[in-house]
This record gives C-alpha cells, structure tokens and sequence, in this order.
C-alpha cells in the first residue's frame, strides 16, 4: 500500500468518525425537538454532542462540519445565558442550522462502511416480537433500507423506553411476553403515557377473532398481520406509517379575535409540536392562507365583522383549500347550531373550554387523513412516490427557485435494467417488489428536501436542489452500486437488480421540458452504454 493510499484510507476513516458523531447530533436534536426543548437532561445532551462533533472536526480537519458545530455551539449557549423561556425564533434558528448539517453529512460520500452513509433522522422503530430470529431478520432488513430497529425482550424494558423516547412506529407480537393478547395490554399502558397515539403494527401467529382485533385497533393498532409475511413486506407496511413524517409538524392556523384565548392555543399546540399560526382579525383570514398555507384551520364562531360559518364559505371559494379541515372552536352549546355550522363548510365542531389533550387528538386525527388524501392525490399508487404530473410540476416550482436564488439545481432519470426479463422470469408481483423496493430505497438514501417521483413504469425520476451536476452524479452513482447489492427474493431464490441513470444540469433559460428532456438524452446515452451507469447530459 503506498503512502498516498494509507492517507486516503486514513482520511476516510476520520471521516466516517465525524459522519458517525453528525448523526447522534441529529438525533440528539430530534428528542430535544419532540420534547419541545422542555427536557434539561436532552438540551445537555444536544450540547454535549455538538461540542464534540466540533472536537472531532477541527481535529480532522472537516471545516464545513466545523464551522456548523460552532454556529449551533453559539446559539446554545446564547439561549443558556439569557435564562428566558426558548422562543420560536430560537427554535427556527437552531434548525436551520441543523438542516445545513444534515445536508453536509448525507452529502459525503468518501466512507468506508455503508451504516456510515446513513444519516438517521428519524426515531428508532421498536420491534418486541416473542420470535427473537425474526425480530433479528426484520432490524437487519431496517439497517439496509435507512430504518433503525431496536429489539425488546421484556414487558419492562419496552415500557421504560418509550417513556424516555417516543418510537417512531412498533411492532409488537400480539402475545409479547408469552400470554395471549398480553401485547396488546402492554400497548393500553404504553399509549396512556402519551398525548398522541404511537402507530403499532400487531403481528399474531393466528388470524386473530374481531374481539381482539378491535382491542388492537382501540390501542393505536394500524396493522394486523400474520406472522408469516416476509421481512420485506413488514418493512414496506413500516414506511406506509412513517412516511407521512412524523417530525414534520402540523401547520395550524387558529382564527379567533380573543387574544387570550389565541395565546391559550399557541401554547398548546407548540408544546405538542405544531406550528401555529394566530390571527385575531379575521379580514387577514385571505392573506394569512397564501403566506402560511395551513393544513388545518381553527376558528372561531363569532367574531367582529363576520361568522365562523361565513368565513368558512369564503375560504371553500379557494380551490386549494376546499379540502382543508375546518374545526369550529366555539363556546355555542346548541347542538343544532353546530350541526348548522358543520354543514356550511366545517368538518369538526369542539366546545369551550376544550381539554388540550382531546384538542391535539382530533388536530392529529384529522391532520392525519387530510395528508393520506392529499397524498392519494399525488402519488402514485404502487410505490407512494409523486406522480408524473406531480413531478413535474415539483421540478417547474425548483426551476423558479433556482432562478431567484442563482443555486444549481440537477434533474435525475433512472430506469431498471431488463425490467421486462424480471417480469417474465418472476412474475408481475415480484416486478411491483422491486419497483417498491427500489422506491423506499431512494425515499431513504436522498434529502429530505429532493423531490422523488415514479415517471412512468419502470422509469424514475429525482429532482435535486441546491446540487451540481458533479454532486449529483457521486451521490446517483452511490445509490446505484449499494442498490445492486440488495437481494429480491422469490419463491424459490434471490436475485439482484441494477438500474441506470441519467442527469442534466439546469442551466438559466431552461424550462421543464428542455431539462426533463436533457436528462432523457443522458438515461438513452447510459443504457446504450452497456447500463447499470450514470450519464450526465453534455
């Protein structure tokens, strides 16, 4: 080995060191973000693990994670001195900061072991499951798709860790611990500890009777599967529940001219991690829907210069927002005024003075089905990602930023290799697995910020802002060599699969079509390449 290969390897080796310490960093702010910052022990966590992230890279010398590690440093320390409550802009301004983390880390690719090429920014899915090779199988699976499981044993285990971090998702064996429907009571205990229910997965080694599958579904049970579904299947269920993005906080607009009653509200919805957005006049109802966008609305029934009900009428005028949840929050108690008011454009009706955990059950609930059908609208059915359309119109919205902000921006086809030869070998149904597949695995290997859709068939394609032509190649050529080490199976064996890809750079002028065309050329080039490779148009 020469001295210039013992320094790159030396080099990669620093790296993954800073990579691995970014990631605890990003989870560290995710508890403390969960918490709504009102948990000591996880702000001192969150410091801690920033100030040796900034250790480690200014003794490796890894500026940008340097230079980001301080940035979050100072803001800290700024908000420890003034021993005033944390306000929003602080919250905002130490994110922002995270984010450019985030984007530096998943951005690297000189590693030298694939867990380092993840950036985990998500919490971990807990699997309790009596078949401990199983449980094993499944948290394997997670790690190669991005997920993170950890595995619980015991009654008492599980409960004391979800006390102090609240999973994403479960998956619990509907007989933990031995008894029959033992799981299920554990979960009734578990969820009385928190305000919003956690998503679990049952799995029973019988089809289970409607007495207990009900009893499942009363404690936050989404699924009831057999315990013969495969790994994969499971993991796919699994994204179903977290790809609605559970950090990602609901955008509440509240609509009452009450200044008490607005402040009652901001600092409820807040500390169970929404973001809130109060108007108190409601002529600034119109302006206030453009700027913030809201996924629900809150309003009150009577207020200075118009009606609950007749303000409803004039935000359904908007197409955008004719399927925005509309909750009456009013002090009315007769019954046939409200159903009056619910069926003039409002969905839900809640009475004065509201209990706050009865209040951020029916936002989540209904927060929850207006994105699964927003969603429905958007994406395609198979796989979960944009649309065609969709995506197209993701890439016109970028082109726009791109233009305003002079950052680059890179647009990304990919085509599976002999899809067709897959189909005819396997079957359609192991064609739509890996389609799936293939899906999840760019969802958990590309930003949170890039833009994923199904562009037809077996065809994909990635909108990337805020990324050359050179990024974008490292990262689609990194993706495309770890994707063609997963194993698909079948019936009878395992096979892999390689897809080739094809990039072009948006330069100024270009419109969607020219640059959807651009990358089209580079996939063509790639694939009368000898496939399984990436092209950048020239």
């Amino acid at each position: 080995m020469t001295i210039e290969s013992q320094r790159d390897k030396l080099k990669q080796h620093f790296a993954g060191r800073v990579t691995t310490q970014a990631r605890i960093v990003l989870e560290a702010w995710q508890q403390l973000k969960q918490r709504n910052w009102q948990d000591k022990q996880w702000f001192s966590d969150f410091q801690l693990a920033t100030d040796k992230l900034g250790r480690y890279a200014a003794r490796f010398d890894m500026t940008d994670h340097l230079c980001i590690a301080q940035s979050i440093n100072t803001s800290l320390k700024s908000i420890s001195l003034r021993k005033t409550p944390v306000t929003t802009a602080d919250i905002l301004a130490v994110e922002q900061q995270v984010m450019q983390l985030a984007t530096v880390t998943q951005r690297k690719t000189d590693r030298t072991d694939s867990s380092a090429n993840r950036t985990y920014l998500r919490s971990p899915i807990y699997l309790a499951l009596n078949q401990k090779d199983l449980a094993q199988r499944i948290a394997q699976q997670m790690q190669f798709f991005g997920f993170r499981g950890e595995l619980y044993s015991s009654h008492d285990t599980l409960q004391a860790a979800t006390q102090k971090n609240k999973p994403e998702t479960m998956i619990v064996d509907v007989d933990f611990g031995g008894e029959k429907n033992a799981g299920i009571e554990l979960i009734k205990r578990i969820q009385a500890n928190h305000e919003t229910p956690i998503p679990v997965m049952f799995i029973c080694p019988r089809e289970g009777d409607i007495k207990t599958r009900l009893e499942a579904a009363r404690c936050g049970g989404e699924e009831f599967v057999e315990r013969t579904l495969d790994a994969a299947q499971l993991i796919e269920k699994v994204e179903t529940y977290t790809r609605s993005s559970a950090h990602e906080p609901y955008r509440i607009m509240v609509v009452d001219d009450s200044r008490a009653q607005a402040a009652f509200m901001e600092s409820t919805l807040r500390k169970a991690g929404m973001t809130a957005k109060i108007i108190t006049d409601p002529m600034q109802v119109l302006i206030a829907l453009d700027e913030f966008s809201p996924e629900i609305i809150i309003m009150d029934m009577y207020m200075p210069g118009c009606t609950g009900t007749e303000l409803a009428k004039v935000i359904r005028q908007q197409d955008k927002f004719v399927s925005v949840p509309i909750i009456y929050l009013s002090a009315e108690d007769d019954i046939n005024k409200q159903l009056h008011a619910m069926s003039l454009g409002g969905d839900d009706f809640l009475v004065k003075p509201i209990n706050p955990r009865h209040l951020i059950a029916t936002i989540h609930n209904r927060g929850r089905r207006a994105r699964t059908l927003h969603a429905m609208m958007i994406r395609d059915s198979l796989t979960g990602l944009y649309n065609h359309t969709h995506t197209l119109n993701l890439l016109s919205m970028e082109i726009n930023k791109a233009n305003q902000t002079r950052e680059p921006l890179s647009f990304a086809m990919m085509d599976i290799d002999y899809f067709k030869r897959i189909n005819d070998t396997h079957g359609h149904p192991v064609g739509d697995r890996v389609l799936k597949s293939m899906s999840l695995f760019l969802k958990q290997r590309l930003r949170k910020t890039d833009h994923i859709g199904r562009y037809g068939g077996e065809e994909f394609a990635v909108v990337l802002p805020n990324t050359d032509e050179c990024d974008a190649k490292n990262m689609m050529n990194d993706i495309r060599e770890r994707f063609g080490e997963l194993m698909h199976p079948t019936e009878s064996d395992t096979f892999k699969v390689t897809f080739s890809c094809g990039i072009a750079a948006y330069q100024a002028g270009n419109t969607q079509q020219v640059l959807a065309q651009k990358a089209d050329k580079a996939l063509y080039e790639a694939k009368h390449a000898g496939r399984n490779c990436v092209k950048v148009f020239r």
